[in-house]
């Protein structure tokens, strides 16, 4: 049994609070993690992965559980992503190939936007890390290579592997930051950044309060196709999501996950694929398996996910246009 490092815990009830708190942890110059549901940092904290001293919980923010078709908090659990409570069939679809249904209770979307990049030789005990000299982005002090791609420690190629993040690209969503600086608000495909370690663009301090959906996104119809080793459980190996307004060829989006260290919006290979004719679900998905890239670091071979990528796709649009 694997026991939880030290580390005290913080429980703020409001957005002012929290920030607060975290200029306060950081003015003395200790670290420090958010936490929203736990099904990805506290599993982490147990392997000996790059735990803080101190962990801010956002559980008792008001803000940070709201749920509409138009907003959702961080807190908001996947199971709580359902028709019922009026969201939109894309993301739906996409969280209940999350995990298990017990995971999906506990799993937030803040958690599943912001989760941590992935690989073989970082999600690994400390002891097992010990025994082949650490790597880059867990080196502990020792400045160890990536283990991926050997004789370099500049860029960490761990794989991003949520869910929700291409599905929310494709209807536009945007995401709402909150810390020490104030807030911001920015389109989600600008909120991740290509490096396993640094992962999205948050500033030390700020956190994901919630993300917001234009009123357009309502009449968009999705489709999301994920690769993975098993039908439940498993994170994407590859995922592709795709979107429009049924008719309107103009408003197409396609989204990736799982293939490089952050989900990417495909507007380019979409927008030249459409410039240069009529939508071609089986064209277009060749341009978007051109553009990606995976490595060797999950569970299957980056060939074969990469070969995927082009089933997936087309799969994705021809479930727009039925």
């Amino acid at each position: 049994m694997m026991l939880m490092p030290p580390f005290e815990l913080h429980h703020p009830s409001t957005v002012d609070e929290a920030v607060e708190l975290a200029a306060t942890i950081m003015a003395k110059g200790e670290a420090f993690d958010w936490v929203a549901g736990g099904t990805d940092v506290l599993p982490n904290y147990k392997w000996r992965i790059n735990p803080k001293p101190h962990v801010i919980s956002l559980a008792g923010i008001e803000e940070a559980h709201v749920l509409s078709s138009e907003e959702l908090g961080c807190m908001v659990p996947l199971s709580s992503l359902t028709a019922e409570n009026d969201v939109h069939p894309l993301l739906v679809q996409a969280a209940s190939k999350v995990a298990s249904s017990l995971i999906r209770k506990s799993a937030t979307v803040g958690g599943n936007l912001c989760l941590d990049t992935r690989c073989f030789w970082y999600n690994q005990s400390e002891d097992w890390r010990r025994s082949i000299d650490w790597c880059h982005k867990a080196d502990c002090g020792t400045g160890a290579d990536c283990r991926v791609i050997p004789n370099q420690n500049t860029l960490c190629v761990a794989t991003y592997q949520g869910d929700l993040a291409p599905n929310f690209m494709v209807l536009d969503a945007s995401v709402v930051l909150i810390g020490p600086d104030g807030e911001r608000t920015m389109p989600l495909a600008e909120f991740y950044e290509l490096d396993g370690m640094k992962k999205n663009v948050l500033k030390t301090g700020e956190f994901l309060l919630k993300v917001m959906l234009p009123k357009e996104a309502a009449q968009r119809k999705g489709c999301y196709q994920k690769l993975r080793v098993r039908d439940s459980w498993d994170f994407p190996e590859a995922g592709i999501a795709a979107s429009w307004v049924p008719g309107d060829a103009s408003t197409l989006m396609v989204a990736s996950t799982a293939l490089e260290s952050i989900p990417r919006l495909h507007a380019q290979q979409v927008g030249d694929h459409l410039e240069a004719g009529e939508l071609d679900p089986v064209v277009l998905a060749k341009d978007v398996q051109k553009s990606v890239k995976p490595v060797n670091n999950t569970a299957l071979p980056p060939r074969y996910r990469r070969s995927m990528v082009k089933t997936l796709t087309k799969r994705a649009l021809l479930g727009i246009l039925e």
